[in-house]
């Protein structure tokens, strides 16, 4: 999972950055509200953690952009002040969290944690993109009005997908994610299984499950005016 994280303090940002990538994470970092900005719109980050203030752009403007674009991005705040009114703003934005400086490091991860898990599963362990809606603990697909009873690889390879949405996925990250290695005779049986899942959501025109030539597949979400 993909962490953008916009802090100004470089020392800080630095290893805030190095701890949160030892905990499992893919982290890109912000030196300030406008270079963060262009990264979120690059990277497509799965979850945000931005210091309140920062140069060019406060964390609180970045988030509004940030929730204008994508209204479900979770968002966190750090900060070293404590005002009720800033606390009310960040949540009045949208924002999950807001921390207060200092802070123990794994605090953060713990949230972070909590919070991707809130954000991409229910209580009921469904995956959702547009009107498809995957239960995997029951391996059904539901698209519309049609449903689907899933193989465990088509579920885990939907579910793949759907948390890693709007994103391209190279052939041997889906490989190794799924079936343990990247293997030739894999990747002609990984085919195989994204076309039956082409075929299972093609009800659902908001979605496409689109090849990307010489790099692997994207699972997109289109937003139609």
């Amino acid at each position: 999972m993909k962490v953008l994280v916009a802090e100004d303090d470089r020392d800080f940002g630095s290893i805030l950055t190095q701890y949160i990538s030892i905990s499992g994470f893919d982290v890109t970092l912000g030196r300030d509200g406008k270079e963060a900005w262009e990264l979120f719109q690059k990277e497509r980050p799965d979850i945000c953690v931005f210091d309140v203030m920062m140069p060019e752009m406060d964390g609180f403007t970045l988030a509004e952009k940030v929730k204008e674009l994508q209204p479900d991005m979770p968002v966190i705040f750090l900060t070293a002040k404590s005002l009720k009114e800033d606390i009310v703003r960040g949540l009045k934005i949208g924002a999950d969290d807001y921390i207060t400086k200092p802070f123990d490091p794994e605090v953060l991860i713990l949230r972070i944690n909590n919070i991707l898990k809130r954000a991409y599963s229910s209580a009921n362990d469904e995956f959702k993109i547009s009107d498809t809606i995957l239960k995997y603990n029951t391996l059904e697909l539901v698209c519309g009005k049609t449903k689907e009873k899933l193989t465990l690889k088509e579920a885990q390879l939907l579910k793949y997908f759907i948390v890693n949405k709007n994103k391209i996925l190279a052939r041997e990250d889906i490989l190794t994610e799924i079936w343990g290695e990247d293997d030739y005779f894999l990747g002609r049986s990984m085919d195989v299984f994204i076309s039956r899942l082409r075929k299972y959501v093609s009800e659902d025109t908001n979605i496409d499950i689109r090849t990307v030539r010489g790099t692997g597949f994207i699972l997109e979400e289109i937003n139609k005016e």
